[in-house]
C-alpha cells in the first residue's frame, strides 16, 4: 500500500504540484513572519546591547512625560558612598536639514540630538570619529556617517537643525562619527553639553544620570542610590538593557502576531483547498480504491494510504514553504527598505523553532484536510464503488444545512447584541457572532449554491445558449465542490470588505469631525510625532490678514488618582472662529486654574460645575483645576481642556509641540493671498504644511489609505490562494469529466465551446463566493464599527465603488483561473477520452 500511494503521487504530477502549492503558500507566510520578526528582534537586540555599556547604575524618572532628574540631585548622587563618576544625559528629537534646507528623511528611524560626552568623562565606549572632531562650542555638531551621507554634509559645512520645541538653529558640522549599526535611516546629532541642555531641557532637569562605581558591585551601588533617592528610578546597566530589549520585543510581538494572523488566514483558505482537492481525488479514485479492497486491502490500509499521500504532500509543501518564507522575509525587508521605512539591517535569522512550527502546521493542516476523505474512502463497499454511477451519487445536505441555519441565527443575534454596545466586550461579542456566521456559511453553502448559482447561471449563461446551460448544470450538480471552491474566495473577499468598510468609515468620521468641529480658515500641521515646531504660531500671528491664531496642544495626565493616563487638550487662545465647541453648561472661558470637561467624562466621574479636579503630572505632582464648563464630547479635543497655567505644570516645556495651529483670517481678507503669506512665514520651519479644511481631511485620508494598502497587500496572499484553489478544482474537474468532455467533442462540440463552458463555470463559482464574502464583510464591518463609536468611529459607510469593483474583478478572476483548465479540456482527444477506463 505504501508503494501504491507513492506511485500514485508520482503518476499525477500536476495534481501533486497544485496540492503542494496550497501548502507552500500557507506555510511560507508563517515561516516568513517568524524569519522577518526574528531578524528585526536580533538586530534591535544587537543595537540595544550597546546601551548603558560601562554604566553601573542609571538614575531616571518613571513618568513618560516627566521633566527628568533635577540638577540639584546630581551633586547628591555624587556624594553617595561608592560613586566614582556621574554623567548627566539629555536628548531630544531633531530634524536635520541638508545644505539646501530640505529635511533629511529617516523613514521612521529615530532622529535625535544628544549631549556629547568627552572620552575622559565617558563611562563606556565612545564614538569613533572618521572625519573632523567632536563639537567644542555652541553651534558645532557632530553627525553620524550615514546621516551625513544622506544630507550630503562634510566637515566644515554649515547647515540648520530644527528642534521642534525650540525652532530652527544654525550649526556647523565639526565632525562625522561612526557607530556599530549605522544603517536604517538613523540620525544622531551631538551638541556640546550646555547647548544640548538649552535645547532639550527646561534648564533645571536632565533626562537621566549614569553612574560609575568605585570597586563596588552594581547591585549594591543601585541599592545605595535608591535608598538616598526613593522617588527616582534606579537601575543597573544590565537592568536598563533588559528593559529596553523587553520593550522592543513587546513591540515586535505585535508585528509578529499581526503577520501570523494573515498567515493563519492563508492557511485557513489553503485548508479548504487541500480538503477540496483530496475530496475530489478520493472521489475520482473510488473505483481504484474499491479494486484494492477487492484484492485484499483492508479499510485501514486504504485510509492510511490516502493519509500517507497527505503526509508526503505536507512534508514537501512545508519544506518548500520554509524556503519560500525566507525569500518572502528577504523580499519584504527589501521592499520596506525601498520605501525607506528606517529599519536597521542585519543577517536573516532562521531559528529551529521556525522550521519546526512551519513543518508541524503544514503537515497538520494537510493531514486533517485529508482525514475525512480518507475515512470516507475506507468505508465504501468495494462492489458498490466499482459501479461507475456510484462516484457521481450525492448524499443529503439536510443535516449540514440545518446546522448552518442554527449557526446563522446565533451569529446574527450575537452581531446585533454586540453592535448595540461599545468597548472590548461588545467587540468580542461581535467577533463571536462573525465566527458563527462564517461557520454557518461553511455548512450551508452547498445548499445555498444551488439556487444562487442556478439563478446567476440563467442570467449569465443565456447569451451563450446551450453552452451557458451546460456550464450552469456543471456548477450546480456537485454543490459540495462548488461551495468548497467558492468558500476560499469568500474568506479572502470577506476580510477585504471588512477592511474596506473600516477605511471608508474612518475617513468619513474624520471628515465629519473636521466639518463639524473646525471653522478655521487654515490649519497648520507638522509630521506625525513631531507636530508644529515652536515659533510657528508667533510667526503667523504677526501677519496683518490674520485675526487669531490658536495652537492645539495634547495633554497627558492621570486624573483623580487613576493609574492609567488620559488624554486631553490645551488651547493657547480663544477658540471662537477656529473651533466649534458646544458648551452645555458653564462657560468656555479658560481662566487660570480651570478646566472644561466633556459631558461623557463628567457623567462617568460625577463631576459638576465648581468641582475641583486633581491632575497628576509625569513627575507625580498634583495639579488642581476647577470645572468651569461642560462641553459636548468631541474626539478632536479629548476628555477635557485645561487652562494655560495647568497645562504648563502638567507638560514639560521641552516636550511641547502643538498638534496643530488654527488660523482665522480677518474679515474680508483674501484667502488665497493669506495662504501665500502663511507659506512664506512658515517656510523657514520646513516641515509645516498649510492646508484648508478639505486638504487637511485629504491628508488624514491618505494616512488611512496607506495603512489599508499594507493590509490589502497582506490579504492578497489569501486571494491568490483562493484563485489557485479555483484553478485546482477546475483542473481536477476536467480530469473527472474526461469521458464526458470526450463524448461532447465526439458529437460535435467545438474546442472553443468547451473552453467557454469552463470559463462560465468558473465565473459562476467565483461570483458566488465573492457575493457571499462581500455580504459577510459588510455585516461584520458594520458590527465592529458600531462598537467603536465612542472612539470617534461614529459613521458607518459602505465603499460601494470598491464593492462593485470586487464583484466585477471576481468575474475576471474566474476567467483567468479557468484559462489553463479550459485549454486542457479543449485538447482532450475525443476517442481516447471515451475509451478511458
Amino acid at each position: 500500500m505504501r508503494k501504491v500511494s507513492l506511485r500514485n503521487l508520482a503518476a499525477h504530477k500536476v495534481r501533486l504540484a497544485l496540492t503542494v502549492l496550497s501548502v507552500v503558500l500557507g506555510t511560507a507566510f508563517v515561516a516568513g513572519s517568524f524569519v522577518f520578526t526574528d531578524t528585526l528582534r536580533h538586530t534591535f537586540d544587537s543595537i540595544f546591547a550597546q546601551d548603558a555599556q560601562g554604566v553601573d547604575v542609571r538614575v531616571s524618572t518613571e513618568g513618560a512625560n516627566s521633566r527628568g532628574v533635577p540638577l540639584d540631585d546630581i551633586a547628591a548622587v555624587e556624594s553617595v558612598p561608592g560613586v566614582r563618576a556621574v554623567v548627566p544625559a539629555v536628548s531630544g528629537q531633531v530634524v536635520l536639514l541638508d545644505e539646501e534646507g530640505v529635511a533629511v528623511q529617516t523613514g521612521g528611524a529615530p532622529s535625535i540630538g544628544v549631549n556629547y560626552v568627552p572620552p575622559e568623562q565617558a563611562l563606556g565606549p565612545v564614538d569613533t570619529f572618521v572625519d573632523g572632531a567632536a563639537p567644542a562650542a555652541s553651534g558645532e555638531v557632530a553627525v553620524n556617517r550615514s546621516a551625513a551621507e544622506r544630507a550630503d554634509l562634510a566637515v566644515g559645512d554649515a547647515t540648520r537643525i530644527l528642534v521642534p520645541a525650540r525652532g530652527i538653529i544654525d550649526v556647523t558640522v565639526s565632525g562625522i562619527y561612526d557607530i556599530d549599526t549605522d544603517t536604517g535611516g538613523f540620525i544622531g546629532v551631538s551638541f556640546v553639553d550646555p547647548q544640548a541642555r538649552e535645547l532639550f531641557t527646561d534648564g533645571r532637569h536632565v533626562e537621566y544620570v549614569d553612574v560609575g562605581g568605585d570597586g563596588i558591585a552594581p547591585e549594591e551601588l543601585r541599592d545605595r542610590v535608591a535608598a538616598a533617592f526613593p522617588d527616582l528610578q534606579v537601575q543597573t546597566g544590565d537592568e536598563v538593557r533588559e528593559e529596553t530589549k523587553a520593550e522592543v520585543s513587546q513591540a515586535l510581538d505585535f508585528v509578529n502576531y499581526f503577520m501570523l494572523a494573515f498567515g493563519a488566514i492563508a492557511l485557513l483558505v489553503g485548508t479548504f483547498i487541500i480538503y477540496n482537492t483530496f475530496s475530489m481525488i478520493v472521489a475520482q479514485r473510488l473505483r481504484e480504491l474499491a479494486l484494492l479492497r477487492a484484492v485484499g486491502a483492508s479499510r485501514g490500509q486504504v485510509g492510511r494510504s490516502v493519509v500517507l499521500e497527505a503526509v508526503v504532500v505536507g512534508v514537501v509543501g512545508s519544506a518548500i514553504g520554509i524556503v519560500a518564507g525566507i525569500g518572502l522575509a528577504y523580499g519584504l525587508r527589501g521592499l520596506l527598505n525601498t520605501f525607506d521605512v528606517g529599519l536597521p539591517e542585519g543577517a536573516l535569522q532562521l531559528r529551529p523553532r521556525t522550521i519546526l512550527i512551519a513543518l508541524f502546521i503544514g503537515m497538520v493542516v494537510t493531514v486533517v484536510s485529508a482525514y475525512a476523505p480518507a475515512r470516507r474512502a475506507s468505508r465504501v463497499p468495494p462492489v458498490a464503488a466499482m459501479r461507475e454511477e456510484f462516484a457521481s451519487a450525492g448524499d443529503s445536505l439536510r443535516i449540514r444545512t440545518i446546522a448552518g441555519a442554527v449557526l446563522a441565527v446565533l451569529g446574527v443575534g450575537a452581531l446585533v447584541v454586540g453592535a448595540s454596545g461599545t468597548g472590548e466586550p461588545a467587540a468580542i461579542t461581535v467577533g463571536l457572532g462573525a465566527f458563527a456566521l462564517v461557520l454557518s456559511v461553511m455548512f450551508a453553502a452547498p445548499a445555498l449554491s444551488r439556487p444562487f448559482v442556478g439563478a446567476l447561471g440563467r442570467v449569465l449563461g443565456k447569451p451563450f445558449g446551450a453552452v451557458g446551460r451546460l456550464a450552469r448544470t456543471n456548477a450546480v450538480r456537485n454543490p459540495r465542490r462548488t461551495a468548497a471552491t467558492a468558500f476560499a474566495l469568500t474568506l479572502g473577499l470577506m476580510l477585504v470588505s471588512v477592511i474596506g468598510v473600516f477605511g471608508a468609515s474612518a475617513k468619513s468620521s474624520v471628515d465629519a469631525l473636521v466639518d463639524t468641529g473646525v471653522t478655521a480658515d487654515y490649519i497648520l500641521s507638522g509630521p506625525q510625532g513631531i507636530g508644529v515646531p515652536g515659533g510657528v504660531a508667533p510667526a503667523v500671528g504677526a501677519l496683518s490678514d490674520v485675526r487669531s491664531v490658536v495652537a492645539l496642544n495634547g495633554v497627558v495626565a492621570k486624573v483623580g488618582g487613576d493609574e492609567e493616563t488620559e488624554f486631553g487638550a490645551s488651547l493657547d487662545g480663544p477658540f471662537d472662529g477656529v473651533l466649534e465647541i458646544e458648551i452645555l453648561e458653564g462657560t468656555d472661558r479658560l481662566d487660570d486654574g480651570t478646566v472644561i470637561v466633556a459631558d461623557t467624562e463628567a457623567e462617568e466621574r460625577g463631576w459638576s460645575l465648581g468641582d475641583t479636579v486633581s491632575f497628576e503630572s509625569g513627575d507625580g505632582d498634583s495639579v488642581p483645576a476647577v470645572v468651569g464648563g461642560i462641553f459636548a464630547h468631541t474626539q478632536l479635543l479629548g476628555s477635557w481642556i485645561v487652562s494655560d497655567d495647568v497645562f504648563a505644570e502638567l507638560m514639560p516645556s521641552a516636550l511641547v509641540t502643538p498638534f496643530a495651529v488654527f488660523v482665522d483670517a480677518e474679515p474680508g481678507a483674501d484667502l488665497d493671498t493669506l495662504r501665500t503669506e502663511l507659506e512664506d512665514a512658515t517656510e523657514q520651519f520646513v516641515v509645516v504644511q498649510v492646508q484648508d479644511a478639505e486638504q487637511f481631511k485629504g491628508t488624514q485620508a491618505q494616512q488611512i489609505d496607506t495603512l489599508l494598502a499594507i493590509l490589502y497587500g497582506l490579504l492578497a496572499l489569501a486571494v491568490v490562494i483562493a484563485v489557485l484553489g479555483i484553478v485546482n478544482t477546475l483542473a481536477l474537474s476536467v480530469v473527472e469529466r474526461r469521458r464526458e468532455i470526450g463524448m461532447l467533442r465526439a458529437i460535435g462540440m467545438q474546442r472553443a465551446q468547451i473552453r467557454r463552458t469552463i470559463y462560465l463555470e468558473s465565473v459562476l463559482i467565483a461570483v458566488f463566493g465573492a457575493v457571499v464574502g462581500v455580504l459577510l464583510g459588510i455585516s461584520f464591518g458594520w458590527g465592529f464599527v458600531r462598537t467603536l463609536r465612542d472612539q470617534g468611529l461614529d459613521t458607518f459607510v459602505v465603499p460601494w465603488t470598491q464593492v462593485v469593483v470586487m464583484l466585477v474583478a471576481s468575474g475576471v478572476v474566474g476567467v483567468l483561473a479557468a484559462l489553463w483548465p479550459a485549454a486542457r479540456a479543449a485538447r482532450t482527444p475525443p476517442l481516447a477520452a471515451i475509451a478511458d477506463v
